[in-house]
């Protein structure tokens, strides 16, 4: 007679290793991505005028004039472009370069 018990057991033992994988997977990858979008979006929403930023284009500029969709940005003395709110990066001086020493 065959043991209907034990066959029950082992196919629930068979998705816990499934399991510990989706677990890792959440931690180590969904989860951080997620409190990045909502850091990214929290800046986007924060944004004034006078702000220093970047856009994901490279484009560094000045923030002049602020819609709901809508960023105008001076990138040179009298010289402003209109860009999606969505494409602005970060603030300019989170990604300042340390010059490097020629040398040594």
């Amino acid at each position: 007679m065959p043991s209907f018990g034990a066959g029950g057991a082992g196919g629930i033992a068979s998705f816990i290793p499934l399991i510990l994988i989706f677990v890792v997977f959440y931690f180590l990858l969904i989860r951080p991505q997620q409190k990045q979008a909502k850091q990214q979006q929290q800046f986007l929403n924060d944004l004034k005028n006078g702000n220093k930023v970047i856009t994901k284009g490279g484009i560094h500029g000045t923030i002049t004039g602020l819609t709901e969709t809508v960023v105008t940005l001076e990138i040179a003395q009298d010289v402003r472009i209109k860009v999606s709110r969505s494409a602005i990066a970060s603030p300019e001086s989170a990604n300042a370069v340390a010059p490097v020493k020629a040398g040594g």
